[in-house]
């Protein structure tokens, strides 16, 4: 795939994901959560420019430092969305401004991370970023699935840790 086909998935991933992040969104017990990370994944494995062949170690360390990045991202966003029951028993998620924080300091570390590849002359092209943001969704979802299951039944008390409120979806 081209780099400019690369830069399109990508810019579009995003913007799906600031829409999702922005916007209620209900969790559900479907597996279509999983699949765009996945596809991002799988792309990102396919493409040739995944490690700079003339700088081989250099850019392994830089990509293991781009999924850090995003394993850290992942786990911000999941952990400062808010996660609640609605009266009608069904589970939502909603980022916060904390979570537009941990997307900003994700992102300026990953500026950083290409200036400093940029620096010691290692390529890293659209499957490393599109690597480190399926990193990202993939822990995001595992994180807010495993918080979602944390809280109980509608009419029982909440699990330590969990935050629920009462409200219909059309109010949120």
């Amino acid at each position: 795939m081209s780099g400019l086909v690369n830069t399109l998935v990508i810019i579009a991933v995003i913007a799906v994901v600031v829409v999702r992040q922005c916007s209620a969104q209900r969790i559900s017990g479907d597996r279509r959560r999983w699949v765009l990370p996945g596809v991002l994944l799988v792309m990102a494995l396919r493409e040739p420019g995944l490690v700079d062949p003339h700088h081989r170690m250099t850019s392994v360390v830089v990509l293991g430092a781009e999924l850090v990045v995003g394993l850290v991202t992942g786990a911000g966003w999941a952990w400062t969305s808010r996660v609640w029951r609605a009266e009608d028993g069904s589970l939502w998620s909603k980022g916060t401004k904390a979570t537009a924080l941990v997307w900003a300091g994700g992102l300026a570390l990953r500026a950083a991370l290409y200036g400093v590849a940029l620096v010691l002359g290692v390529h890293q092209g659209g499957p490393a970023l599109m690597t480190a943001l399926a990193v990202t969704l993939l822990i995001r979802e595992g994180l807010l699935a495993r918080r979602a299951a944390a809280i109980s039944g509608p009419h029982g008390g909440p699990v330590v840790g969990a935050e629920v409120r009462q409200e219909w979806k059309d109010r949120v």
